[in-house]
C-alpha cells in the first residue's frame, strides 16, 4: 500500500465527518452570515469564468426582452452583480454583512437598491418588490430547510411580473456538503405555479454531475399576478 492510500480518508470516516458537519450546521441564513462575517465570499460560481458566463447569458436576455427592472433573491457579496447590466435593480439577501458589502461597492450607483431578506416575515401583498424579471443564481441548492425553500420559491415567483430566471441544479445529488441540498426544484414550480411556463432551458458552463443550468420561466399572459404571502 502506498502513502496516498495510507492517508486517504476511509469511507466510514468521511461519512462520520459529513454527519458531524450536518449536526453543527446552524441553518441557511446563519451559515451565510457567518461566512461573510469571517471574510468569505459568495463562492467560486460568482467569480471568474463561471460568473462571466452567467452575466453573458442574463445580460443578453435582458437586452433581447427589453427587461426594465430586476429583483434578485440572494445577491450575495455583489461580485456577480458587478458584471450585470440591469436598468434598475433590487437585491435581497439573508446576510447583513453581504448587504453592507454591496452597499459600499455600489454606493455611487443610483439604479441599485438592497434589502435584508427574511423569508419567515416577508409579506409583499401589494408587489413592492415586483419587477419585470426575478432572478435566482446559485441559491436554491443552498436552501436546506423545507419551509425556507417553500417560502423562497413562493416569493421568487410572486416577484416576477414577466420572467423568472433560475441558475441551479435540478436533481438530487448525494454526498453534498452540509450547506448544500440539491433538489428537483422544477417539480415545485410545476406543482405550485400554474401561471408560469418553462420558456427556455440552456446548459450551464460548468462540467460535471453538479452542473447548474439556466431555466427561464415566463408568466402566462392570461394569468394575473399572485401576490406574495
Amino acid at each position: 500500500m502506498d502513502v496516498k492510500n495510507l492517508v486517504r480518508p476511509l469511507p466510514g470516516a468521511r461519512r462520520l465527518s459529513l454527519l458531524r458537519q450536518r449536526l453543527d450546521f446552524p441553518g441557511s441564513a446563519q451559515y451565510w452570515e457567518r461566512t461573510y462575517a469571517r471574510g468569505g465570499t459568495s463562492g467560486d460560481g460568482s467569480y471568474g469564468a463561471l460568473a462571466q458566463a452567467k452575466a453573458d447569458f442574463i445580460n443578453g436576455f435582458v437586452r433581447e426582452r427589453a427587461v426594465r427592472s430586476v429583483v434578485e433573491f440572494g445577491c450575495g457579496d455583489g461580485n456577480q452583480l458587478s458584471l450585470a447590466d440591469y436598468p434598475q435593480y433590487v437585491g435581497l439577501d439573508v446576510s447583513r454583512t453581504a448587504l453592507e458589502l454591496c452597499e459600499r461597492r455600489f454606493a455611487g450607483d443610483p439604479t441599485k437598491s438592497f434589502f435584508l431578506y427574511d423569508s419567515s416575515c416577508f409579506v409583499d401583498r401589494i408587489g413592492l418588490f415586483s419587477s419585470d424579471m426575478a432572478v435566482s443564481l446559485d441559491v436554491i441548492f443552498h436552501l436546506i430547510e423545507e419551509p425556507v425553500f417553500d417560502a423562497y420559491m413562493s416569493h421568487l415567483f410572486a416577484a416576477g411580473s414577466r420572467y423568472v430566471v433560475v441558475y441551479a441544479t435540478n436533481g438530487p445529488i448525494r454526498d453534498a456538503a452540509p450547506h448544500v441540498r440539491h433538489r428537483n426544484f422544477s417539480l415545485w414550480v410545476d406543482d405550485n405555479c400554474p401561471q408560469w411556463r418553462l420558456a427556455q432551458f440552456a446548459p450551464g458552463p460548468a462540467p460535471g454531475p453538479a452542473r447548474c443550468d439556466f431555466f427561464v420561466y415566463e408568466r402566462l399572459a392570461d394569468e394575473p399576478r399572485v401576490s406574495s404571502t
